[in-house]
C-alpha cells in the first residue's frame, strides 16, 4: 500500500538534522518543495512561514524564525543529498524483490 500524501502537515519547530531520511521527512516532502518554491521566487520568510509552516511571526518571532530556516535547510538538504538516499533506497529494495 503506497503512503499517503500529505499536502499541507503541521511541522516541528525544527526539521530533522543528519544524514539519514527520516519518517519526518518522508511525510514532509511537499512541505520541502513549498519552501523551496518560495524561496527561489524570493517571497518574504514571515508569509512563507504562516502559510506553509502555520507559525505567526508576530506571536514568537525567534521561534518562527528558526522553525523557517531549518526546514528550508533540510529542503536544500533533501536536494543536495537527500534524495541519493532515497534512490540508494530504492535500489537496493529493489535488487531485493524476488524476479
Amino acid at each position: 500500500m503506497k503512503p499517503t500524501i500529505e499536502l499541507d502537515p503541521d511541522v516541528d519547530d525544527e526539521a530533522p538534522t543528519g544524514d539519514t531520511i527520516t519518517a519526518y521527512d518522508e511525510q514532509h516532502h511537499v512541505t520541502y518543495l513549498r519552501l523551496l518554491d518560495a524561496d527561489a521566487e524570493g517571497a518574504n520568510w514571515t508569509e512563507v512561514a504562516w502559510i506553509v509552516l502555520h507559525r505567526d511571526p508576530a506571536s514568537d518571532l525567534a521561534r518562527t524564525r528558526r522553525c523557517w530556516e531549518s526546514h528550508l535547510a533540510r529542503a536544500k538538504w533533501m536536494t543536495k543529498i537527500g534524495y541519493r538516499r532515497i534512490l540508494e533506497k530504492a535500489v537496493a529494495e529493489q535488487g531485493n524483490a524476488p524476479h
